[in-house]
């Protein structure tokens, strides 16, 4: 066949075509799994920080620009904590994504590192268990920490968390997310207390004497 402009117009049309099929269904295989992995992982965080739970709530919140996720526990109806999925995009190589649990009274259960791509042996040293960044904080309430503009900071920056060594740009990326954890926490957290107060207050509340007062 005499190659001529259309025909290779054709052809190169028909190749797109098959490509972008062949893309489209792989896609469409991989997508269900690729979802069922990523909740499995979800569910697997949740659980290494939060104490025992039965269900959660999941709520969205955009904080600096960025979607956070906060997960509210329950047990038996009441509230067991808060995990909290947050993100950084200052990690020496880019994104850094956490999943911070606290206690419903503020304290650190436990940080699990879901996403990183930091210097190996380095900075990735931030998902080792017992780890200096998660020994600065767990088990505390971060209000009780040295703040800086009322934010947590490595020893470097003025703030009491220990950083990892040589590793300073990492740590400082772990300690931007768990700052952002904090405030979702925070606000999650007053909000659910507004609510409970208005409803016993609601509660408690006299009814009024049929007939209105006596004078």
């Amino acid at each position: 066949m005499k190659s001529t402009l259309v025909n290779m117009t054709a052809v190169l049309f028909g190749i797109t075509l098959v490509a972008s099929a062949g893309v489209g269904v792989v896609n469409m295989i991989t997508e269900e799994p690729i979802a069922l992995a990523k909740e499995a992982a979800t569910k697997a965080a949740l659980t290494e920080v939060l104490p025992a739970f039965d269900t959660t709530e999941e709520q969205t919140l955009e904080i600096d620009q960025l979607p956070i996720t906060v997960y509210t526990a329950t047990k038996k109806g009441q509230v067991a904590g808060y995990a909290v999925q947050t993100m950084t995009k200052q990690g020496f190589n880019g994104v850094v994504r956490l999943m911070v649990g606290f206690t419903p009274e503020g304290e650190v259960v436990n940080v699990n590192v879901l996403e990183q791509s930091e210097t190996p042996g380095l900075g990735t040293k931030m998902a080792d268990e017992g780890n200096v960044l998660l020994g600065s904080i767990q088990g505390q309430k971060l209000e009780n920490k040295k703040l800086v503009d009322g934010k947590l900071a490595v020893r470097k920056d003025g703030g009491d968390v220990d950083a990892l060594t040589a590793a300073t740009i990492s740590s400082r990326a772990y300690v931007d997310a768990v700052n952002r954890a904090w405030e979702a926490y925070r606000k999650v957290a007053s909000d659910a207390a507004a609510v409970s107060n208005s409803v016993t207050a609601q509660t408690n509340e006299p009814e009024a004497q049929e007939g209105g007062q006596n004078e």
